[in-house]
């Protein structure tokens, strides 16, 4: 056995749980809580000074098929067409079983977010790139964190520890081949290096990977893929590193996908990293307004169109585009963003003359596009791009107007790990690893070429919620 597929286990252990989750955003948790409920010991493993990772900054949106208040609103849905829907987005690359399982399981794992962590979400159902339907649900403070904060207060709740600066630096296997433990440096400052103190913790029944994904690890991505070199930001909090899948690449788990890097369309060159102009974005300029190439003064892609086709179709004109929504749609949105606005990230525009004069457009040329897209809205069909109607879209007529410059941004990487429909990391030859788990964007071959919007943390509280249950049953 070489050291590529057996990570020696050490001869005596600093302290032991049954489970050991790595990682504490919405899979990590999701995993802790179940392994708990299951009545196993439990600690989570966070390598950063806080909790929460990339999950904090996500807008928190939650894509779930036939729910009870889809049902209530009359909108026809079910996990079979969202599933049609994701392998669409994903190019027919998604392994079919995995995403059946994430799509079947959507509407149970919603009502779990509701009623045992307590996550309250805004009365509505809204739609976004690549859905057929409205599906998608937002927590109340438009945020990541309305879902976080619930979780790590049930884990508390539940007597789980959360020890941040721990860093594994090694999954370790035993005899039998079985994930039987880490190697952690306790007291660990990113990105110091080999800081902290080196510490080994046994698990008795498994390792959860939730470590996200490697949005931020120039280094690792460009090698995957390598046009998102250095020149191309990215969303993600720069400790997104590839770290801790490198470490399931050492112990023998299958790599898929690596190279299918998903890039943020609605994010401005304006501000670094995610920022705050993303979410105004796509919550509000999405469903309510307009792309336009400022060069032309025209719509060139659907506003709801999936990520990959939006940002391949915004890189194709060669500088950012602008997006542009009026005072009723930024308000049917519920964003607040006068944060945007006050920052200058968002300028605000009394008349279309005025915004085509700001952003160099043909003032003809936007006037004709926004009568256009007004037509489309009052008809209610018949858009040219294929852009769906919204019920709460209204035409763009109603001053003061907003308007965003938007480039892509590395966002997202759905290659990963290999894991089954039980969350078990499979090796080289399919097989499952024993003892070891995963969850979340550290795994592969769910979204395939592209993550449709708003599955991400369905992806992770479904596959989190297995994994906990999996790792503690010791299946």
């Amino acid at each position: 056995m070489t050291a590529a597929t057996w990570q020696h286990a050490p001869l005596t252990w600093d302290e032991e749980s049954d489970v050991v989750v790595v990682g504490s955003g919405f899979a990590g948790l999701a995993a802790a809580i179940e392994a708990r409920n299951a009545g196993c010991s439990v600690v989570v493993l966070e390598k950063m000074k806080g909790y929460g990772g990339n999950s904090l900054l996500s807008a928190g949106f939650v894509a779930a098929a036939g729910t009870a208040l889809q049902k209530k609103s009359g909108i026809p849905d079910s996990a079979q067409l969202m599933f049609n829907d994701m392998l669409k987005s994903g190019l027919g690359l998604n392994h079919p079983e995995l995403v059946r399982t994430l799509t079947e399981q959507s509407a149970e794992m919603l009502d779990w977010t509701i009623d045992v962590v307590g996550v309250r979400y805004v009365d509505r159902i809204d739609q976004y790139g690549g859905h057929s339907v409205p599906r998608s649900y937002l927590p109340h403070n438009l945020s990541g964190s309305g879902i976080v904060k619930p979780l790590l207060s049930k884990v508390a709740s539940m007597g789980v520890p959360i020890r941040t600066c721990h860093f594994v630096q090694q999954l370790c296997k035993d005899e039998d081949r079985r994930v039987c433990g880490v190697r952690v440096l306790k007291g660990y400052r990113f990105p110091a290096g080999d800081s902290g103190r080196l510490i080994s913790i046994k698990a008795n029944k498994g390792v959860v990977l939730a470590a996200g994904g490697f949005g931020a690890d120039t280094a690792f991505r460009s090698l995957q893929n390598p046009r998102f070199n250095q020149t191309v930001e990215s969303t993600n909090k720069y400790s997104t590193t590839a770290d801790s899948l490198k470490q399931a690449l050492h112990i023998g788990a299958m790599p898929v996908q690596l190279s299918w890097i998903q890039l943020a369309p609605w994010t401005t060159p304006d501000e670094k990293a995610y920022g705050i102009g993303a979410d105004f974005a796509e919550i509000a300029v999405s469903p309510y307004g307009v792309l336009v190439n400022p060069a032309t003064g025209q719509r060139f892609i659907s506003e709801l169109a999936d990520r990959r086709l939006q940002a391949d179709a915004i890189i194709n004109i060669g500088h950012p585009c602008i997006g542009i929504v009026d005072e009723k749609g930024a308000m049917a949105s519920g964003i607040d963003y006068t944060r945007c606005v006050k920052r200058g990230i968002v300028k605000t525009f009394f008349n279309i003359k005025a915004i085509a004069e700001n952003y160099r457009m043909p003032v003809d040329a936007l006037t004709d596009t926004i009568r256009a897209f007004n037509r489309f809205i009052v008809r209610g069909k018949g858009d040219l791009l294929g852009k769906p109607m919204l019920s709460k879209a209204r035409p763009i007529e109603h001053p003061p107007y907003y308007g965003i410059r938007l480039w892509p941004k590395v966002h997202y990487t759905m290659g990963g790990i290999l894991i089954n429909t039980k969350a078990q990391v499979m090796d080289l030859n399919r097989q499952p690893i024993a003892g070891f788990y995963a969850a979340g964007e550290i795994t592969g071959g769910i979204h395939g070429a592209c993550r449709l919007a708003t599955c991400a943390i369905t992806d992770c509280l479904v596959y989190g919620r297995i994994a906990g249950k999996n790792a503690a049953a010791n299946s």
